[in-house]
């Protein structure tokens, strides 16, 4: 396979914040009346901002619209990432080398705004030449809706694109859009064998990348 550009998740593989999600959205969920079960956070894990609002009033029994939900959460977000995102230590070391050889993207359930935080924050703004919200598509993950979007814009075929993921419906999303993967597994929420088995390759580390091609 001849690799033509490398599309990166951000939460789980740039960015640590899986858990930071995790944490806001109980918070949130407790705080307004709603019940967090066991698993809240790995079925929210990878959806969009619709997908994952409506799940948090319909199944979690938080108030309000699917709207309303998106921007008290997205707010407590940008008020926990402040200047300083939790960023992954050797991230951007990894995705700098990554951009010397290939157009880079990034594919993310996260919302367009902390996106921009994370990228500018980490000054790879400039490197990164396509940013995909799955806010910006019809499915979030595991759908390939993301990772295809980001392979049209780059102008790129999905099968010359290596993925680079951390999370169980990331992989899963990747591999679902032709797409090669690369799994870094998140130490927080460990993909399942089955899934990680959908990997080409599995890391210990993004700082293990640059090995890879």
């Amino acid at each position: 396979m001849t690799t033509e550009a490398v599309v990166f998740d951000l939460d789980g593989v740039i960015v640590d914040s899986e858990q930071v999600w995790d944490d806001v959205r109980e918070r949130y969920t407790r705080e307004s009346g709603g019940i967090y079960g066991p698993t809240a956070a790995r079925d929210m894990m990878g959806m969009s901002a619709p997908e994952w609002s409506r799940y948090m009033a319909e199944q979690l029994g938080v108030p309000g619209t699917p709207e309303e939900i998106v921007a008290a959460v997205v707010e407590r977000m940008l008020e926990r990432y402040g200047k300083a995102p939790p960023l992954i230590a050797g991230a951007v070391d990894a995705v700098r080398g990554v951009a010397e050889r290939f157009p880079v993207a990034i594919a993310s359930s996260s919302n367009p705004e902390l996106i921009e935080v994370v990228l500018r924050a980490s000054g790879l703004a400039e490197l990164v030449r396509v940013a995909v919200s799955s806010q910006e598509v019809a499915r979030g993950k595991p759908a390939p809706d993301v990772y295809l979007e980001a392979a049209r814009r780059l102008g790129v075929d999905p099968s010359r694109c290596v993925a680079v993921e951390d999370s169980e419906n990331g992989i899963r999303s990747a591999r679902a859009a032709g797409m090669t993967v690369f799994a870094i597994p998140n130490p927080h929420f460990p993909p399942s064998d089955d899934t990680l088995a959908l990997a080409d390759q599995t890391l210990a580390s993004i700082s293990d990348l640059g090995n890879c091609f």
